[in-house]
Parts: structure tokens; C-alpha cells; sequence
């Protein structure tokens, strides 16, 4: 497992928030989840551009912070399905923010965005 070079110090929020949002994927992950998307092939179709592991990573992660719950279904083909827990919920508002803030400033953000992660003609 990764193991972080600099210790991390838990003196602000911040941290720990960054801590378990950090990633990715995670935000949007927990956004579908809470509008219905709930089984791992249907959340990489709603979120272009991840990759299944990646997505899996996070996803277990999200479930070791007791964000998400995952219940497996013993039948064939296996099936599998992702939940809020009720710590997971209280994420939502902050993650709709987020997504309302994104929105209001994608006219000014958006280019800058793009020019940064353009690869340069070579």
C-alpha cells in the first residue's frame, strides 16, 4: 500500500475532509450514487473518462470511511450495489455546492482548465 512520505497532521478539518474526498473520482462517485446509479458498470458509463480501476480503488476507499456501504448479491452473474451510508448523506449538500459553484463559474474556468491539461503539439 502507498505509503505518504510527509505525515499528515490532523490540527484542521480541512485535512480530513481532503483526506476522504481526495481522489478523482470520489465527489462525482457519491453524486451518482445518491441520484440512483448503484452498480459499478452503471457508474463508469455516468462518469466519462474513468477507468474501471480507479474507479474500484476509490470506491473501496469511500467504503473503508464508512461513506459508502456495498451489498453484494450471491446469485449468477454476481451483482453488485453501492449506497450512502448515513455519514455518506451529509456529504451531499456540500458536494451540490461544489457542483452549483462549478456551474456558475465554468464561462471563466473552463478555458483555463482546458489550457492547462492540453498536451503540447511536439
Amino acid at each position: 500500500m502507498y505509503e505518504k512520505k510527509i505525515p499528515l497532521l490532523f490540527d484542521c478539518g480541512l485535512t480530513i475532509t481532503k483526506e476522504v474526498l481526495g481522489g478523482k473520482w470520489k465527489t462525482s462517485l457519491i453524486y451518482a450514487i445518491s441520484e440512483g446509479i448503484l452498480r459499478p458498470s452503471e457508474l463508469q458509463r455516468a462518469i466519462p473518462g474513468s477507468t474501471k480501476r480507479v474507479l474500484n480503488q476509490q470506491l473501496k476507499e469511500l467504503e473503508e470511511f464508512d461513506i459508502l456501504s456495498k451489498k453484494i448479491y450471491h446469485q449468477l452473474p454476481p451483482k453488485v450495489e453501492y449506497s450512502l451510508t448515513e455519514l455518506g448523506r451529509t456529504l451531499l449538500p456540500i458536494i451540490k455546492m461544489m457542483n452549483q459553484w462549478g456551474e456558475q463559474n465554468r464561462v471563466t474556468l473552463e478555458p483555463v482548465i482546458k489550457a492547462r491539461t492540453e498536451i503540447p503539439a511536439t
